[in-house]
């Protein structure tokens, strides 16, 4: 088994890095569409239908399967063995801002169920702000990898 994740290494890789860059579209496009959605719908209208079938699509079609790939692709590649030294400080710098991020996914799935229920209390500015919670984490988690520190 050892051997087989050592040889899938650059495709594991690859397929996760184009999903972490799938996954970090959404979560930093989810935030702004609710800013909008705030903003310009008025609830049970029909751009507040729009807007809620574009988060839902957002959500479903892109993001989950973005994160759900980037998991798997990540377990791969931290079971190959050479690739993580458990020993440094940065992987689990990385493993605790990948969990704060996967929270931050579910946080705005379930904004987009009070948006869904006609319940959001946030405001533009309130999602303004969250949206830079995965800028942060990104940052966290490209300079403990690249780094090593």
């Amino acid at each position: 088994m050892t051997d087989l994740l050592s040889i899938s290494y650059p495709w594991v890789k690859s397929l996760h890095i184009m999903a972490v860059m799938s996954w970090m579209a959404g979560l930093f496009y989810l935030p702004r569409i609710f800013v909008y959605h705030v903003e310009r719908a008025s609830t049970g209208s029909d751009v507040d239908q729009v807007f809620q079938v574009m988060e839902l699509k957002l959500l479903r079609v892109i993001m989950n399967p973005a994160m759900i790939v980037t998991w798997v692709c990540g377990l791969l590649m931290v079971f190959t063995p050479g690739i993580v030294d458990w020993s440094a400080y940065w992987p689990w710098l990385k493993g605790v801002s990948v969990i704060g991020m996967t929270w931050f996914h579910h946080w705005l799935g379930l904004r987009r169920k009070d948006f869904e229920a006609s319940q959001n209390t946030l405001t533009g500015r309130q999602y303004r702000m969250m949206n830079e919670v995965p800028t942060i984490l990104m940052l966290i988690i490209i300079v403990s990898v690249v780094v090593k520190f």
